[in-house]
């Protein structure tokens, strides 16, 4: 617990799909001085997502589908191309990454590699994110993927690995995790060039 705050007390402002609570508490500033703060804060649950990647071919395994928060922020179409992933639902996040890879890509995946994790959005979303990555051959696709659910319409995306970096300069590719995931290929060189 940190010292610096007290008096955390919380409010439910919503649970119509996941919470939003409104918290109040007290910040102990530099100079000692406690100010009384409240701020938002939504949770959604943790989640996991994963690059798969094929050193051969040199080439990842993206999705593409609708996310209606971009839409009404100015994505004319509302479709995002992104990273597999999903939200942990009480697994741990490497079961969880292994059953969203199949369920919206269509490939089952042994191996996987825990490559770090972050909070995406830490001044108002709880959610931490688990990072993967995993090699795929074309052998390990089970099914045509795109999700389970009525309301998952995912469509599975194989792109060159260079095609892929170069709509993350032009702005074709503006998720977050997957711009990290790309840039972490990149630096680490899982795609290797001769």
């Amino acid at each position: 617990m940190n010292p610096k705050v007290r008096n955390l007390s919380t409010e439910v402002l919503s649970d119509n799909w996941y919470i939003l609570r409104k918290v109040t508490f007290e910040w102990q500033k530099k100079n000692g001085e406690w100010q009384k703060q409240s701020r938002e804060a939504y949770d959604r649950g943790n989640g996991a997502t994963i690059l798969l990647y094929n050193n051969n071919s040199k080439t990842v395994i993206l999705t593409r589908q609708f996310r209606i928060p971009t839409y009404v922020n100015g994505n004319e179409s509302g479709m995002l191309i992104e990273a597999c992933a999903g939200l942990l639902d009480k697994d741990n996040p490497e079961d969880c990454i292994k059953r969203e890879t199949e369920e919206e890509t269509g490939y089952h995946i042994n191996q996987v590699q825990k490559v770090f994790e972050a909070y995406m959005s830490p001044g108002s979303v709880t959610e931490i994110l688990y990072f993967f990555v995993a090699e795929y051959t074309k052998d390990q696709k089970v099914t045509e993927g795109g999700g389970v659910t009525d309301e998952e319409d995912i469509d599975v995306l194989e792109l060159d690995f260079s095609k892929a970096m170069k709509m993350v300069q032009n702005g074709e590719i503006k998720d977050g995790k997957t711009i990290m995931l790309l840039q972490y290929a990149q630096i680490n060189q899982l795609i290797k060039y001769n």
